[in-house]
């Protein structure tokens, strides 16, 4: 089956695989060829993958989406780092997505800022036409 990882910046990796290992919100699964068809919503974690040449590989995902739909496998997600030492991986992954997550409560604390100079902005305009 083809496995195909992609964030919103790239295709991080396209490859055959003969097994998948993944984990959502009520645990970790596997996926095999013959699978049937589904999708789950995954949590942030890391994907195990094996290559049709019996080869381990590991790649972190920040939280997405597995679609599996005939010999393809597409899992979207935030974010991946690819790696093959997993103690290593683990490092790597709690502290970039870590940075991804003070990222974003940093622009949702700006666009509440920016929301709430707009709500006034308009009061003070609709008391300047009464």
């Amino acid at each position: 089956m083809e496995l195909r990882i992609i964030t919103p910046e790239k295709v991080v990796r396209r490859e055959d695989v003969c097994r998948i290992v993944a984990e959502a919100s009520d645990g970790v699964f596997g996926i095999l060829p013959r699978h049937m068809d589904h999708v789950t919503q995954l949590v942030a974690g890391v994907l195990v993958y094996e290559t049709d040449e019996g080869a381990e590989h590991f790649v972190g995902v920040n939280a997405g989406t597995l679609v599996k739909t005939g010999p393809t496998v597409m899992v979207a997600v935030r974010a991946a780092i690819e790696g093959d030492d997993l103690a290593h991986l683990r490092d790597r992954v709690e502290a970039e997505f870590r940075r991804h997550t003070e990222e974003e409560r940093k622009a949702r604390s700006a666009l509440a800022r920016l929301e709430a100079h707009m709500v006034r902005r308009f009061r003070e305009l609709q008391g300047v036409d009464q």
